[in-house]
């Protein structure tokens, strides 16, 4: 049975890769009783995270903590996933960012933190692994504060560090509590410890007050903040992102779930209260809808996964409404509708069937016939389209060619349905080159599509560099002429043109000119010519790369009354566009990228000189704070392709960057060259 939705948690754990977030999700199921030991491999049961010993997608648990229902989504803590972490966000009213005590803010602390403040989401932390080594609690929460701009609040007090971490304080109740094989005691608070909860506590009181104005007026008058007021307060302050609680604990020795457990319970937005979703109605129009139980079912498509064996698994959020088996539902995106069959709650591999789900749920629905992640279901009085986050753009590729002739047909259907999954992976086919291509987030995204493509679809590829969509264009004026005259018996072949052709600025593609006067070309011939034109510029004089920017002018040229023919003027127009492209001194253009790297402060100058290596023109650089700069550049793509790696050794790993296209450039000679002999190499190959 549904839970009344103000007792319902969606959480998103979010974080660095290798700060816990699977063993706090193992953890927290431990204790709802849901799994009968905290282990992180009973959350990372893919085959490729058992290898890479690392998420590498969302992992979507429910049960039951108390009277309230949690959905916790764990998310991967690579920067090649992203897209996984933006989606968990987007469906979750509370964010959990779990910090690595010893290792304090990480690149992906920061950027999912960023995500989750963009959303307007309320963020709640966990700082892990007390327990280790050099686990500093107060250091991890100096760095906190200085890092974001919302106000951190301690809510807790580590009793021990390290090998001695075996325990907590709660400053709000200021009740200590000590765990032996992860089971609670409580304590009286160690009187070592006295002065500081005090200190703490009363710094947790002026950062909560600060949000309330009859409490500021309360507490500068000198009286007593009571712990139900402060409660109060608290709640109020941290569901409008005004405060973090910060919680510390260990989820290998499990202490200090529970109270992570009790704190979400406690402050925790439910989905009455996040922010409003935007949708699209089939007019254009957005309109903004909140979270209802009453109004028609509305669900987002957040995830899906290809099973092998069950085939298409599908995770919703319910935004409103109710759903049951047998509803009838519109895929809004598609147009099309169906029936929901079984529904379930996601319990990894133990999911439990339900009979109806509510607004707030997060639900499993096998086997649906379609359904892509970012879209859309409803009832069909009520066809929107929930508009969704901005995911970054594919900047990574590489091409991969099945290597059994069999597999040819298949490769086109793995690619399709795995980017039903990511809307980060994209991928083409480039009749220009011959290459199929993939395109993702980073070495680590495309290593694991590929390795899925294999193992879900029996696909065995071989992986390369793929090939830049270069451009040739035209320099200068030329005027060229052709007359295609062939006699075979019967009916001959003539066609008989002059052209000049021009450059144009870049990006204004091609022109055709017909300035025929006096009937010397009949005007059912005109379009041959023109046709013959457009053909002639698929492949260009430099390299044999499509041909852009490019004006034809036709101005003269003559005709037989019997022998002249559509096919006969094509011709005759694809000769003299090849003659006249040899004199109009052809060069070779090459894609340039608009791109934007993120790194550490102390390594821009570094940064900016690597790409000034590779052909680049820097825009500026500018503070974005937290140690952080952004650095704008100019680059051809086919400097960019090996670059992720050497950016993530400039910066250790904290670097990253996104790019999109902005125009066509000419190749320097030299490259030129190169470009020249290489596809000269690939001709003599094929």
């Amino acid at each position: 049975m549904s839970r009344p939705i103000d007792k319902k948690r969606n959480i998103a754990l979010i974080g660095h890769n290798g700060s816990g977030k699977s063993l706090l999700l193992s953890a927290m199921l431990f204790n709802s009783g849901l799994m009968d030991r905290i282990n992180s491999k009973l959350i990372d049961t893919d085959p490729i995270e058992e290898s890479k010993g690392s998420s590498v997608s969302s992992h979507v648990y429910s049960f039951d903590w108390n009277d309230f229902s949690f959905t916790v989504i764990d998310t991967p803590g690579f920067g090649d996933f992203i897209s996984e972490v933006i989606n968990s966000l987007f469906v979750s009213e509370n964010a959990l960012s779990v910090v690595n005590a010893v290792a304090g803010v990480e690149i992906q602390t920061e950027r999912t933190w960023q995500m989750a403040e963009d959303m307007k989401k309320p963020v709640m932390v966990f700082i892990n692994q007390m327990d280790k080594e050099r686990a500093n609690f107060e250091s991890a929460v100096n760095e906190l504060a200085s890092s974001f701009d919302r106000k951190i609040v301690a809510v807790t007090l580590p009793i021990g560090s390290e090998a001695n971490f075996r325990g907590l304080i709660d400053l709000i109740s200021e009740k200590a509590y000590v765990y032996n094989s992860g089971k609670r005691e409580e304590i009286p608070v160690p009187s070592e410890f006295s002065e500081k909860v005090q200190e703490l506590r009363l710094r947790l009181i002026e950062d909560v007050v600060e949000s309330d104005d009859t409490l500021m007026e309360k507490y500068l008058d000198g009286q007593e903040i009571g712990s139900e007021e402060l409660i109060h307060a608290m709640i109020k302050a941290y569901k409008t992102c005004q405060i973090v609680p910060v919680i510390c604990g260990s989820a290998e020795k499990n202490i200090g779930i529970d109270l992570i457990l009790d704190y979400v319970s406690l402050l925790g937005a439910s989905p009455s209260e996040t922010t409003s979703y935007m949708a699209r109605l089939d007019s254009g129009e957005e309109v903004e809808i909140k979270p209802s139980e009453t109004e028609p079912f509305c669900a987002y498509n957040f995830k899906t996964v290809v099973d092998p064996f069950v085939g298409r698994v599908s995770y919703i959020k319910i935004i409103a409404g109710a759903v049951k088996p047998g509803d009838t539902y519109v895929n809004v995106n598609r147009g099309t509708s169906d029936k929901f069959g079984r529904i379930y709650l996601p319990r990894g591999k133990d999911q439990i069937e339900v009979d109806q789900a509510s607004c707030g749920d997060v639900v499993v629905l096998p086997k649906l016939k379609e359904g892509s992640v970012g879209e859309t279901f409803t009832h069909k009085d009520r066809k929107l389209t929930i508009v969704t986050p901005a995911f970054p753009e594919p900047m990574f590729s590489r091409s991969v060619n099945p290597k059994s002739k069999s597999d040819i047909d298949k490769i086109s259907n793995g690619l399709s349905r795995l980017s039903e999954t990511d809307p980060a992976f994209k991928w083409e086919y480039d009749p220009e080159t011959g290459e199929t291509v993939v395109s993702g987030l980073g070495n680590i995204h495309l290593d694991v599509m590929i390795e899925r493509l294999k193992s879900t679809f029996g696909v065995d590829v071989e992986v390369g560099k793929p090939k830049i969509a270069y451009r040739e264009t035209i320099t200068k004026k030329a005027v060229a002429e052709y007359k295609h005259k062939k006699q075979t018996g019967g009916h001959g072949q003539y066609g008989h043109v002059k052209i000049e052709l021009e450059p144009l600025p870049r990006g204004a593609g091609f022109e055709f000119v017909d300035k025929i006067f006096g009937g010397v070309i009949p005007k059912n011939f005109i379009p041959s010519v023109e046709k013959g034109i457009v053909e002639a510029m698929k492949r260009g004089s430099v390299a044999g790369y499509p041909v852009v920017d490019v004006r034809v002018t036709l101005f003269d040229g003559s005709y037989h009354e019997v022998d002249s023919s559509d096919i006969s003027f094509q011709i005759a127009a694809i000769q003299a566009f090849r003659k006249g492209m040899e004199e109009a001194r052809p060069v070779l253009l090459e894609p340039i990228m608009e791109v934007e790297i993120f790194c550490p402060d102390e390594v821009a100058g570094d940064v900016i000189g690597e790409v000034t290596s590779r052909r680049g023109r820097p825009q500026g650089m500018e503070s974005i704070g937290r140690g952080m700069s952004k650095v704008k550049a100019e680059v051809p793509l086919a400097e960019m392709l090996d670059f992720s790696g050497k950016l993530s050794g400039i910066t250790s790993g904290r670097g990253y960057f996104t790019m999109k296209f902005v125009r066509y450039q000419e190749v320097p000679p030299n490259i030129q060259e190169k470009v020249i002999q290489e596809r000269k190499q690939e001709s003599q190959n094929a």
